[in-house]
């Protein structure tokens, strides 16, 4: 569970993280950090996919996403996170467990927020790749290529909508060759959120086993 969130902060973190790299690639990430941070909130569907011909290796999913600031709530492989701002709430229907962290848990499977940004502070360097025409859409690639020579990310292709400045996908290459893909499918901005949204209600779960880690 700890690269879906990841990969998925991914998303929206690149532009102001990049280390060097030329000019055109600054200005293209820069337009696309700057368009999603004038969004209040965004609500995303994507499609999830791990390759690794060698092994013959392939899993896809699907998943839902909703972001407004630090809070979020993520749907993916039958299970809910929803982080307030302060706690973060992991719900298994099929276990019937909820498992409440707070913001500075030290479990590894436990993502937050401010984590996944200090992801990023090894740093990347970074150039514009290729353009590919997606069902009518000039998709244009942007190569990172992280600065730690101990990484395990060979590099990463951000695809980003000439159009639009919108993420339409990430590829990530492993040293040991697997390729994750995440594409989004459905980006929704700026929706109707209730107050409520982001916040768990434990009166749902009267019959789930309540496991607090701290």
């Amino acid at each position: 569970m700890r690269n879906y969130i990841l990969i998925l902060w991914t998303l929206f973190s690149f532009a102001g993280q990049a280390q060097s790299g030329d000019s055109e690639a600054q200005l293209l990430l820069n337009e696309v950090s700057a368009k999603v941070k004038s969004y209040r909130n965004l609500t995303l569907e994507f499609k999830y996919v791990l390759e690794n011909t060698e092994e013959n290796i392939r899993q896809e999913t699907k998943g839902k996403v909703t972001i407004q600031g630090d809070k979020y709530v993520l749907n993916i492989l039958g299970v809910t996170r929803i982080y307030d701002g302060e706690s973060l709430f992991t719900i298994s229907a099929e276990d019937e467990e909820v498992t409440i962290s707070s913001n500075n848990t030290s479990d590894e499977n436990t993502i937050t927020p401010s984590e996944l940004l200090n992801f990023y502070e090894d740093g990347y360097t970074y150039k514009l790749d290729i353009i590919q025409n997606v069902k009518g859409k000039k998709i244009q690639y942007v190569r990172l290529n992280p600065i730690n020579s101990e990484s395990e990310i060979k590099y990463v292709l951000l695809g980003i909508d000439n159009k639009t400045k919108h993420i339409h996908n990430l590829i990530e290459i492993g040293n040991n060759d697997t390729k994750t893909t995440l594409t989004i499918n459905s980006f929704k901005t700026n929706q109707p959120i209730s107050v409520m949204f982001f916040q768990f209600d434990i009166d749902k779960y009267s019959t789930y086993y309540i496991n607090r880690l701290d």
